[in-house]
């Protein structure tokens, strides 16, 4: 593995995938649109933490973008893809779906096109716990049906992960899907719960809990993901290779789906009280109904991810939080 893009390096999972790889001594080019979903200071501030280096390059571009991967892939002949890029979050496609449209669909399929052209010997793409949509049997395990989406968000994803597949027959290229579960951790994202809760607990102001805080989340810690990455990077799939009956393996392409998760939800309560804990503060709580699109429970079965790599995630919710509450404080001073 010499040379990797990561698209979406300066958004939160990114943005660690690139640290980790360049920690490795691998070539790595960045991409990322820099929109302004959200702060793109903070986005800016994670290629500072990047810092200079020559194994390093950045590229300002929408995936979406006619012919810009085609170039990119022309020029640098990519080992690995880890595809990150997207636009996120379940709430916010109910307002604005078009750009999940732009940036989830045809943006993956501008990569697929480049794909196609100058193959990689692998590429990882990300999907989305979502995707399990209206699924009540847990844990959510990668030979499920997932047909139900909730949410336009999740069917964008959903729809990746068809478009890829077809790719992967029709040109033999390896992918695998990573579906990942509610990703935290220092760097993250300002409209997550983790961000918004403590942003609000530290500013003496109310939260908003939905579900009346009857939710369950299998919250994954930032490292134990990109862990989870970067050892599925190795386990490239092979048609008519699978690892036994937990595989997702299609039966007609180089192509699986991969959960990466923590394989233990934590309800909601418990996750506040671990901030209360890590901020020395109790949160004055407005409990509010379930929002449109959303799911009451997520949770990992991670056994193919264990079977294929030997990942694991081993942080711990107050663990976690702890390290996010740190750095949240070290970085806006408060």
């Amino acid at each position: 593995m010499r040379r990797v893009l990561v698209t979406g390096a300066a958004g939160f999972i990114g943005f660690h995938s690139v640290q980790r790889l360049l920690g490795e001594g691998v070539r790595v080019v960045g991409l990322d649109a820099m929109t302004d979903y959200y702060d793109v200071s903070l986005k800016r501030a994670r290629l500072a933490e990047i810092g200079e280096s020559p194994d390093f390059r950045f590229v300002e571009a929408a995936v979406e973008t006619p012919n810009m991967l085609m170039d990119l892939f022309a020029e640098e002949r990519f080992d690995l893809v880890i595809h990150l890029a997207a636009q996120a979050g379940v709430r916010y496609s109910i307002e604005n779906p078009r750009s999940y449209l732009q940036s989830n669909i045809d943006g993956t399929f501008e990569l697929l096109e480049a794909a196609r052209a100058h193959p990689p010997a692998h590429m990882l793409l990300a999907s989305t716990s979502s995707a399990y949509g209206a699924n009540t049997e847990m844990p959510y395990a990668e030979t499920m049906r997932a047909d139900h989406q909730m949410s336009f968000y999740a069917a964008s994803k959903k729809a990746t992960e068809a478009m890829a597949h077809s790719y992967a027959h029709l040109y033999d290229l390896p992918i695998s899907m990573f579906r990942f579960f509610t990703v935290y951790g220092p760097w993250g994202r300002p409209d997550m719960a983790l961000f918004k809760f403590t942003r609000a607990i530290l500013g003496n102001e109310p939260i908003d809990v939905y579900n009346h805080g009857d939710m369950k989340r299998d919250f994954t810690y930032i490292d134990d993901l990109v862990d989870g990455i970067r050892k599925l990077a190795d386990a490239v799939p092979e048609r008519g290779h699978p690892v036994g009956e937990i595989d997702s393996l299609s039966p007609v392409a180089p192509f699986r789906v991969v959960n990466i998760g923590n394989s233990e939800p934590v309800q909601l309560i418990d996750f506040i009280i671990a901030i209360e804990a890590a901020t020395g503060r109790q949160a004055e709580q407005t409990l509010l109904p379930m929002q449109p699109g959303d799911v009451p429970a997520t949770w990992a079965d991670t056994s193919l991810l264990e079977t294929l790599t030997g990942a694991k995630a081993g942080t711990s919710v107050e663990a976690g939080v702890a390290r996010f509450v740190e750095w949240y404080r070290g970085f806006y001073g408060v």
